[in-house]
């Protein structure tokens, strides 16, 4: 029978194929994979892999390191100089190598070059377009998803043009008109134009069927929804209770405090220990010992080995003041002044005035000039979450377009310093408080590309530039303050010089980021922005707001031009 093949399975230990319960060949293999249109399958053999007809015999003389199935009559192939793809008779059906390669679907198949970046590729194995992606998925109905090099997804058509412009942190290819998508509050669906179907979110999403789709939501209960997100049926509770998770919120403050409190005492420096080593090793009040590291075991900081020793978990570890992003300086911060101006709150939102002021008599940044060792746990503190979150800045602004870069209210350096890292030719300016930068010095590898230069914010600034970085200092300051900060910054800058300010962006019709906008409210008076906010006082300051680029972490750059 001519196309018998199309009823072959496979056996139970891969080496065959078999038709009716029986072999439907003599040879054997190391492993077969099914067979597909034009009656081929892939096969690896110990001469190597190639395709092999429903006889079991091979289609062509060339082996293979690898071979896949046949797409559109084309099938992908890894060979000792990469990877491509070959017709049924097993000619190449180009000349180029790359270091992977897909399956054609719908005439378009993603390819990867050996240096990195992906696109596709047409029936002819020419390229389909000009662009170049970090990852590029398979075709369906007309589209693909692919990702730039920020880590944004986008949808393109087969000619490689933007579908409909919009950019998620991650992207699914249309299933029966909708999409999966997910922004930076989780998971939903989009439509054609990359518009969500609804207003929620959720921790995933299935793809539509029939209408309907199952979802999981953020406190791990299951739910069939339909198109407009409307609950349809309820599939699993959440693990806990609402009255459970209110009362956990509720008593926050025990972590924080727990957290503070083993910091304090140098637990963690002390580890690995028993439970009465640490006591004896940080003067413990009798039999307290088991009792704080049981907590610091539910909290997922330490943990028990057979012998009753207390070892650090990863995350434990970051309270080490070894670690290379030590927390243990923002666990003082957090379990300390954070939390004393935190009892104040209600005043703060009644009044509108910082809870840390009030408890003071000075605002946090004077406060801190008279405190030596508070200053520098702060922008310890500060540093590690720099380092974390600013690792890979270059990757998502292009900052090659300048000579050198002002850091305004950089601290200690550490955005600087990672940048420049990335950057070669670039130089940069560290500018803060006198008290904040006195003998500050670049590392040893940015020597003579980094300077120091005290300054103040608000006074007229000791430094221009035509590229100027503000990371999260604006946030520190009220409306009237960070717009006085924005008019000396623009009083420092030729116009069409560009400003970068790194801050959160605030998305009204999500909710995150309240909570560290009121921590900034009670701390400093400060507050975190929606964009049309940023663009409100940026435009009052001189500047008109061009972009805002979500990076990895929690922050956005707003890239703004001096006007």
């Amino acid at each position: 029978m001519k196309d018998r093949w199309r009823k072959y399975g496979i056996s139970a230990d891969s080496s065959h194929h078999v038709y009716q319960g029986r072999p439907a060949y003599k040879p054997r293999f190391q492993e077969v994979l099914k067979f597909r249109e034009p009656g081929l399958a892939p096969v690896l053999a110990g001469c190597g892999a190639y395709h092999a007809t429903p006889d079991g015999l091979p289609a062509y003389e060339r082996r293979y390191i690898r071979t896949f199935g046949f797409y559109d009559g084309r099938a992908a192939v890894h060979s000792e100089d990469g990877w491509f793809h070959v017709l049924p008779d097993g000619a190449p059906l180009y000349v180029e190598r790359y270091a992977w390669c897909g399956n054609f679907q719908e005439g378009r198949c993603s390819v990867r070059l050996p240096g990195g970046g992906y696109f596709h590729v047409g029936s002819d194995g020419a390229p389909a377009y000009g662009e170049r992606y970090r990852y590029a998925g398979d075709f369906k109905d007309g589209r693909a998803a692919v990702q730039r090099e920020d880590g944004k997804f986008t949808h393109i058509d087969a000619s490689g043009d933007l579908v409909h412009g919009r950019w998620f942190q991650d992207l699914d290819v249309f299933h029966k008109r909708y999409a999966r998508a997910r922004d930076l509050n989780g998971w939903h669906h989009v439509d054609a134009v990359g518009e969500p179907l609804y207003g929620e979110r959720f921790r995933n999403v299935e793809p539509f069927y029939n209408g309907q789709a199952r979802v999981e939501r953020f406190d791990g209960s299951l739910a069939v929804v339909d198109e407009s997100g409307r609950t349809l049926l309820e599939l699993r509770r959440p693990p806990q209770s609402n009255l459970e998770r209110l009362s956990g919120d509720m008593v926050g403050l025990w972590r924080t405090q727990t957290i503070h409190a083993a910091e304090a005492l140098g637990v963690f420096e002390r580890l690995p220990a028993s439970a009465e080593e640490i006591e004896r090793l940080v003067q413990l009040g009798r039999s307290v010992g088991i009792r704080l590291m049981r907590a610091l075991m539910e909290l997922g900081l330490v943990r028990r080995d057979a012998g009753g020793v207390f070892h650090p978990t990863d995350r434990g570890a970051l309270l080490t003041r070894s670690h290379p992003f030590s927390l243990a300086d923002a666990a003082r911060h957090w379990g300390k002044e954070s939390y004393e101006s935190w009892s104040g709150i209600v005043r703060s939102l009644q009044t509108g005035e910082s809870g840390f002021e009030r408890l003071n008599g000075k605002n946090f940044f004077d406060w801190m000039e008279d405190r030596p060792a508070d200053l520098q746990a702060y922008h310890s503190a500060m540093a590690a979450y720099a380092r974390h979150d600013y690792g890979d800045l270059a990757d998502s602004v292009d900052f090659t377009a300048h000579d050198s870069v002002l850091d305004a209210g950089g601290g200690t350096g550490e955005l600087v310093f990672a940048l420049l890292r990335s950057c070669p030719d670039l130089k940069a300016t560290v500018m803060d408080r006198v008290e904040v930068v006195r003998g500050a010095e670049p590392p040893a590898d940015l020597e003579g590309r980094c300077r120091f230069a005290a300054g103040d914010l608000f006074q007229e600034w000791p430094v221009t530039s035509d590229a100027v970085i503000m990371a999260r200092v604006l946030h520190d300051w009220p409306d009237r303050d960070a717009l006085r900060i924005l008019r000396r910054a623009r009083e420092a800058m030729p116009t069409g010089s560009t400003l970068y300010v790194i801050e959160m962006v605030l998305d009204d019709t999500a909710g995150g980021g309240g909570l560290l906008d009121l921590n900034m409210l009670v701390m400093t008076e400060g507050a975190e922005r929606t964009e049309e906010q940023f663009r409100r006082i940026l435009a009052q300051a001189g500047f008109g707001l061009i972009d805002v680029t979500a990076t990895g972490s929690v922050s956005s750059v707003i890239t703004a031009k001096a006007l």
